[in-house]
């Protein structure tokens, strides 16, 4: 896909792309696809399947007590357990706002350790990195944002997210469904939205604006970005994901080349 060489325009100093459907079939990668880049928050969906593996296995449900008085493994996994963004303290009332949350998933990190009796990098090698082949990808730290991986990896994850073999189908599309409809909240970089949609640990993009996809992405497209330079997104309208991994923080020349580079991507299918 020629769209993918756009990633040589851009102002950093290592990026690699590649566009993957269902099936696993990669339409088009450029750049070192095998280098491992730190993920940021683009960990959180890693950590977000493996939560939902931890549920269908029995050792924990959605909506038992997690975290902060009142909170669910889902109010954790959607962002509104009330937990600050990076800081173990309550600032709200769960369910009744969309703060986006570090705590929040170190939080359910440390529930799905108790529950399993595995530490929870551990868990996540053994109950989706392992089983996908993604042997490239690591998390030893923050379940939040501490994971490493390469887009060879990722692409493997975004066809498993788009036709699951780990999960029930009925369980991502519960992940993929809007978790406490009309939430506001601020979305990382992107100002406040109202509302401010999410699932199970991925973002949906709806109607967001601004926002870090295109503005031809359908709104049922979801996924996540992190402050390392890094997102994963998929479209189920265009049946494809794309992975795009760089070695630059999000700033304002990721939300400038990402919106277009991602129209173009969707053009070109």
């Amino acid at each position: 896909m020629q769209s993918l060489a756009l990633i040589e325009n851009w102002p950093v100093p290592t990026a690699a792309a590649a566009v993957v459907r269902a099936d696993g079939t990669v339409l088009g990668a450029h750049g070192p696809t095998a280098h491992r880049f730190p993920l940021a928050s683009v960990t959180k969906p890693l950590a977000a399947y493996a939560a939902l593996v931890a549920y269908e296995e029995g050792a924990i449900e959605l909506d038992e007590p997690a975290g902060p008085e009142g909170a669910t493994v889902r109010h954790l996994l959607a962002h509104t357990s009330g937990l600050a963004f990076d800081e173990h303290r309550t600032t709200s009332e769960p369910g009744t706002r969309r703060l986006y949350s570090n705590a929040g998933f170190e939080v359910l990190g440390d529930h799905i350790a108790k529950a399993t009796d595995i530490a929870f990098g551990e868990y996540l090698r053994q109950a989706v990195l392992e089983p996908l082949g993604m042997t490239s990808t690591a998390l030893d730290g923050s379940p939040a944002k501490d994971g490493v991986s390469t887009v060879d990896d990722l692409v493997r994850f975004a066809a498993e997210v788009q036709a699951p073999r780990l999960l029930d189908p009925r369980t991502v599309a519960e992940a993929m469904t809007v978790q406490y409809p009309g939430t506001k909240g601020v979305l990382p970089g992107y100002r406040h939205q109202n509302p401010n949609d999410w699932g199970l640990g991925f973002e949906i993009r709806d109607h967001k604006s601004p926002h870090w996809t295109g503005s031809s992405s359908s709104p049922r497209t979801f996924g996540h970005f992190g402050q390392a330079g890094t997102f994963l997104w998929v479209d189920p309208d265009a049946g494809v994901a794309c992975v795009a991994l760089t070695d630059r923080a999000f700033g304002p020349w990721a939300a400038e080349v990402w919106p277009p580079f991602t129209d173009a991507v969707l053009a070109e299918l």
